[in-house]
């Protein structure tokens, strides 16, 4: 099993002129520490429940191709995109240099997108949520047939028309970067997984609800004909033992994390306090959740 970080805070103290500095040193204490993923959100406004838009927010791909540029091994996304977010073939354009700059480490992290107030805040459409999802699956399908060496065009969908799927150059990933989708949707979100993505990342509160979600995916694996097995299984632990030290009780959660078929465990850390807690606390953690397998 492997530790990820999360990277959703963007205030520091001594003032925003600092986050590069300290994202650096985030990076290479995630590569140092052995962790295996690294993220930031993929917001406008910082989250109501994070300090809202009077709270810094960087945008997700800027800080990524800063975070690509002091590592070289860590595999780099976004936690997740909202489809809502960027045009398609925009999107897959700015994942594919991320991943050519990066060597092959880039991953598409993608949602249905939620929050509201920056949408409006921005000026960006935000259409109903079984909109959002229709948008959702018409991108996956652009991405697919963005990084499809056979194909360049066109694309004709409900929302979406391109005339050209050229991305040149290709990327490095093979036979394309990883595509992730963030969400527990039963009926729709674990559909579109089985159906598109190399992986998923879960947010839920037990381990009895985890292994729930994963049974459903399964099942719509099995409804698409896919083996469950090719995708990598992630989740978002949003409990206080490893923020509060207790390096024991982190572990004894997530070895039933391990036990249910969760392949890395991804947990959160503001940029202003990243790198120093990575190596305090993260790089243990790291060791025991090796030792789960």
């Amino acid at each position: 099993m492997r530790l990820g970080i999360h990277i959703m805070g963007f205030d520091h103290p001594q003032g925003p002129g600092a986050l590069g500095g300290e994202l650096a040193a985030a990076g290479a204490a995630a590569e140092a520490a052995g962790v295996g993923w690294l993220s930031v959100m993929d917001h406008y406004f910082q989250m109501e429940m994070a300090g809202g838009p009077e709270s810094a927010m960087l945008e997700a791909y800027t800080t990524l191709g800063h975070l690509a540029a002091h590592t070289s091994t860590v595999r780099l996304g976004a936690l997740v995109t909202g489809v809502t977010y960027r045009y398609p073939g925009l999107l897959a354009k700015i994942v594919t240099t991320l991943d050519v700059l990066s060597g092959g480490r880039a991953t598409l992290g993608i949602g249905a997108a939620w929050y509201e107030r920056e949408h409006t805040g921005l000026g960006i459409p935000f259409p109903p949520t079984a909109e959002r999802f229709e948008r959702l699956e018409e991108t996956l399908r652009i991405c697919r047939q963005m990084w499809d060496p056979r194909e360049n065009g066109p694309f004709e969908g409900r929302y979406y028309r391109l005339a050209e799927t050229r991305c040149v150059p290709p990327p490095v990933s093979t036979p394309h970067p990883e595509i992730m989708i963030g969400g527990a949707g039963e009926k729709k979100t674990l559909r579109l997984v089985a159906q598109y993505a190399d992986a998923c990342n879960l947010v839920v509160g037990t381990p009895t609800e985890l292994r729930h979600k994963l049974d459903v995916l399964r099942r719509h694996c099995d409804d698409v004909g896919r083996d469950h097995a090719e995708i990598r299984r992630t989740a978002l632990y949003t409990g206080d033992t490893l923020r509060d030290g207790d390096l024991d009780g982190f572990t004894t959660v997530m070895a039933e994390y391990a036990a249910a078929g969760i392949e890395t465990v991804i947990v959160s850390a503001a940029a202003h306090e990243a790198a120093r807690w990575i190596e305090d606390t993260a790089a243990p953690a790291v060791r025991r959740l090796a030792e789960l397998g």
